[in-house]
């Protein structure tokens, strides 16, 4: 998988999650697996398996094994895997200094970003998404017209917990279930993902960028997306935490509507050549056209 740096570096960069489903991919035996592995009842065993005592045996060889550098997360004992994976950062580790002309990363993770077109249409790793479909309302999926669809897909050695790029009133969160798939794009060579995953979105109504969709999708062994703020009508503030992913790869897609926003130049040619753009939580995606 190709990845690049804001600074225009090329990296290739496998994870252990990586090979795992890239090996399972390639095979019938593989994908079968997987296909059962990502039944939600299979996601509710994991869940509860992963939530219990014994699995914290699991914490320092997975650390180890996905380079993740825990000086940047919270000293503690933790009682669990799933308490290890949605660990919080140690304060000033994904510092920004707020700007509501700005619209940041809610996450680490590796981004691409795509123009949505007057179909409606959008491409995901070789494979086309209708906006429409993904929010599975026809009348919202058209406010989004020519505007911009930015995906941020997190892996295992990211921080899962993700925050609002921008201040606003958020709507109510509206869940689209579905089976769990995985969110690595090797899995677009045999399904289209984001068709089958289940997603959690809502609206943010901005000042300076419009109605913003914030979307969150759950990934293979992702039993539980949690948000903070389910309601609708509820004032959130640019950084602020929204919620976080349990054990799994995850994606957080936003869309914004036409003419509200210039996305970052390095992240339109990166996508355009095949690259994603490895970003931190809280680095800039794009600026306000007011």
């Amino acid at each position: 998988m190709r990845y690049r740096d804001r600074q225009g570096n090329e990296y290739k960069v496998t994870t252990n999650q990586d090979r795992f489903l890239n090996d399972a991919y390639d095979s019938y035996l593989g994908r079968s697996v997987l296909e059962i592995a990502s039944l939600p009842v299979f996601s509710k065993v994991s869940r509860k398996v992963l939530n219990s005592r014994l699995s914290s045996g699991f914490i320092e060889n997975f650390a180890e094994k996905n380079g993740i550098d825990m000086f940047d997360y919270e000293d503690k004992q933790y009682s669990s895997f799933n308490e290890f994976f949605t660990r919080r950062i140690k304060p000033g580790r994904r510092h920004f200094e707020p700007d509501e002309h700005k619209l940041v990363s809610p996450s680490d993770g590796k981004v691409s970003a795509y123009e949505i077109t007057p179909s409606n249409t959008f491409v995901i790793k070789d494979s086309v998404y209708n906006v429409d479909s993904l929010l599975r309302d026809k009348k919202l999926a058209q406010k989004y017209a020519g505007g911009y669809a930015l995906i941020i897909r997190l892996s295992v050695d990211d921080y899962h917990r993700y925050i609002y790029p921008l201040s606003g009133i958020k709507s109510h969160d509206r869940n689209i279930k579905g089976f769990l798939n995985t969110v690595n794009p090797v899995a677009n060579r045999h399904v289209e993902v984001y068709k089958e995953n289940s997603r959690t979105y809502c609206m943010l109504r901005t000042e300076f960028f419009g109605d913003v969709i914030q979307m969150e999708v759950g990934a293979l062994m992702v039993g539980k997306i949690s948000n903070h703020h389910p309601w609708g009508n509820h004032r959130v503030r640019q950084g602020e935490e929204k919620g976080m992913f349990e054990f799994g790869g995850s994606t957080i897609v936003v869309l914004l509507e036409k003419g509200a926003a210039i996305v970052d130049e390095d992240l339109l040619i990166n996508t355009r050549e095949g690259a994603e753009t490895k970003v931190r939580q809280g680095e800039q995606l794009a600026k306000s056209v007011k």
